[in-house]
């Protein structure tokens, strides 16, 4: 789809909606749709997003705020149907093919009305693209914001339905406001929530981010790691039973066992095949994932500490260790520790990490875990967030299937 964003300001302006535009364009543009932001201030960001600069889309251009000091007192005048009447006929000749136009709080913010208004009346034109009204913020509903609104055109518009146009907010909290606000049911409202772009806020390595594409690992909940090499001692085979337990809690549960084959000892390749073999039985397939089946080469131990910090628990069931470094390095990363009561464990976690004998029955191990996850509001919170507020999963849940329902 040909895609058109249009606000007062662009990147490298630092503000909020710029900010969410950008995400936005990133991603559609990484869905592989054509993407061109139109603004009033701004400069190009990316090789592959168009950015056009129209100054009087700014809402602090000179004429247009001369414009809304008038409006503030409650004056239309004929300063202001003439900027209208311009904007729209620049408007017509930038979004000629375009499939769909997305607006942000230009519908609904009154910094700058003579726009606001010439997008109103191209939307009442036949084979106008379909209008996405993106709603921030209200102005209407802002008690900051109600001296300087007047009853009547152009301040109006502002709470106009704008008819044949798709509305979306932020929240649940602006969905009710503006269903108030316009007087229509929620149920016309879609909620698009902002996000965080993980990759970038966690620095994750390009390596981690094609596993995790490719694992599917965004939509697990919880994610499970046990960062160990394949070899007896660590008692992997418990941790497949456990999570075949934990699947019945958590339906969206995955593990990831990041290392190779123990590299001394020639039986654990057979090791190794009796792992996937019970993996399989226990039908675990797409749930428990070995890194040494999806490559042979050497995991940087930078792509190890990105998995550290986005997992939710560390399972680490082994029989025998002389130390055991990943309980500190899950320390680092701030991540729950669940692990076999053994004394050299003991000595590193005392009573900061979650025990278990190696003999219990799986069940019980994964009753455990859930009852530590549901009562730690930050590990609810943290799970929460990941599942929800990525901008990856913000686009593939809801506004890729948005776009795809606007222009049928």
């Amino acid at each position: 789809m040909r895609i058109a964003l249009i606000h007062y300001s662009s990147p490298p302006i630092i503000g909020g909606v710029e900010s969410v535009m950008a995400q936005h364009a990133l991603l559609m543009t990484n869905a592989g749709h054509q993407v061109t932001i139109f603004a009033g201030r701004g400069k190009p960001f990316h090789p592959n997003i168009a950015v056009r600069i129209i100054p009087q889309l700014d809402s602090r251009n000179s004429e247009v705020m001369e414009i809304k000091k008038q409006l503030d007192q409650g004056l239309y005048t004929a300063d202001f149907d003439k900027q209208r009447d311009w904007l729209k006929k620049q408007l017509a000749i930038c979004f000629k093919n375009f499939d769909i136009i997305i607006a942000h709080n230009i519908a609904t913010l009154n910094k700058n009305l003579p726009l606001t208004a010439a997008l109103y009346d191209m939307n009442q034109t036949p084979g106008f693209p379909h209008l996405i009204l993106w709603h921030h913020d209200l102005s209407w509903s802002a008690s900051r914001s109600h001296n300087d609104l007047h009853e009547g055109y152009p301040w109006d518009l502002l709470r106009d339905q704008w008819s044949w146009a798709s509305h979306v907010v932020v929240s649940e909290t602006r969905r009710n406001e503006l269903s108030q606000l316009l007087k229509i049911p929620v149920e016309q409202i879609y909620v698009v929530p902002n996000g965080v772009n993980m990759e970038s806020f966690l620095k994750i390595e390009k390596q981690t981010k094609q596993l995790i594409e490719e694992l599917k690992l965004y939509e697990a909940d919880p994610l499970v790691l046990l960062p160990a090499r394949l070899t007896p001692r660590k008692n992997i085979e418990q941790a497949l039973y456990i999570i075949s337990e934990l699947q019945k809690i958590y339906s969206k549960t995955m593990l990831v066992i990041t290392g190779p084959e123990g590299p001394h000892n020639p039986q654990n390749a057979t090791y190794k095949q009796k792992l996937l073999t019970l993996r399989n039985d226990l039908h675990l397939q797409g749930i428990v994932h070995f890194l040494a089946e999806i490559t042979n080469s050497y995991i940087p131990d930078s792509v190890i500490t990105d998995f550290y910090r986005l997992s939710d628990l560390l399972l680490f069931p082994s029989f025998e260790e002389g130390f055991g470094i990943p309980l500190i390095e899950a320390a680092f990363s701030s991540l729950p520790v669940f692990c076999s009561d053994i004394p050299v464990l003991r000595e590193l976690g005392k009573e900061d990490v979650t025990y278990f004998n190696v003999h219990d029955e799986p069940s019980a191990i994964a009753a455990l875990i859930d009852q530590r996850l549901n009562q730690e509001a930050t590990l609810r919170w943290s799970r929460r967030v990941k599942r929800i507020y990525t901008w990856d999963s913000i686009y593939q849940k809801i506004m890729e299937p948005l776009l795809k329902k606007v222009v049928l």
